[in-house]
Parts: structure tokens; C-alpha cells; sequence
């Protein structure tokens, strides 16, 4: 499984932004999709989820502000972030395990594919 994620950039605290994340493979309907992001200094940081079937997640810190979303004929997973933070600064990274199925979908070592990452810069 190949990730490519896009859409990073730099804008002001308010601002919206939304990332893509393209992924090759035949089977990407029946993988669950997670977003990742690492801010300098700091451990990653999971911040959003979405199963094969549908099921979302995210941390507390964007609930209401972030929204993830798949469009399985494209091969792609979203996140819309709005209300952008300096806080919300970081390499952002989409993820996958190339499965349905997650021991723990918060941790990174339950995904084995990774993005290159998109670097997002929100300045106050």
C-alpha cells in the first residue's frame, strides 16, 4: 500500500484547510484509514479515524472543528479541518494498517503504511 498525502500549507488561526490522502491498492474500501500528526518536539499524535465501514474517531482536541471522511472510488480520505489553531501546527500523516481491523486505532503501531506527511503552519 502506497499513501500520498497533500494539501498542507500555511494559513492564520480561523482558517480551514483540507488534507487528502491517496492510496493505491484495489482493496482500499475494505482498509480503515487514520490521520497522524507530529508537531516539533513532541511524540505523535493520533487525530482522526475512519473504519471500512464508516465508524469515525477523533482525539478531544478537534472533535467539532475536524471532520474525516473516505471516498472509496477515488482512494482517498479527507480531513477537513476548520477554526485552525496554532496549536493544530505539525506534520500531518495519513495511515493505514491495510486491514479492517485495529488493536488499537490511537497508536501508531498498529499501522503499518505511512503517508510522507503534509506540513500544516497556523500562525496567531
Amino acid at each position: 500500500v502506497q499513501l500520498q498525502a497533500s494539501g498542507g500549507g500555511l494559513v492564520q488561526a480561523g482558517d480551514s484547510l483540507r488534507l487528502s490522502c491517496a492510496a493505491s491498492g484495489r482493496t482500499f474500501s475494505s482498509y480503515s484509514m487514520g490521520w497522524f500528526r507530529q508537531a516539533p518536539g513532541k511524540e505523535r499524535e493520533f487525530v482522526a479515524h475512519v473504519t471500512w465501514s464508516g465508524n469515525i474517531y477523533y482525539t478531544d482536541s478537534v472533535k467539532g472543528r475536524f471532520t474525516i471522511s473516505r471516498d472509496n472510488a477515488k482512494n482517498t480520505v479527507y480531513l477537513q479541518m476548520n477554526s485552525l489553531k496554532p496549536e493544530d501546527t505539525a506534520v500531518y500523516s495519513c495511515a493505514t494498517r491495510g486491514d479492517r481491523y485495529y488493536s488499537n486505532y490511537r497508536s501508531p503501531d498498529d499501522y503499518s503504511y505511512w503517508g510522507q506527511g503534509t506540513q500544516v503552519t497556523v500562525s496567531s
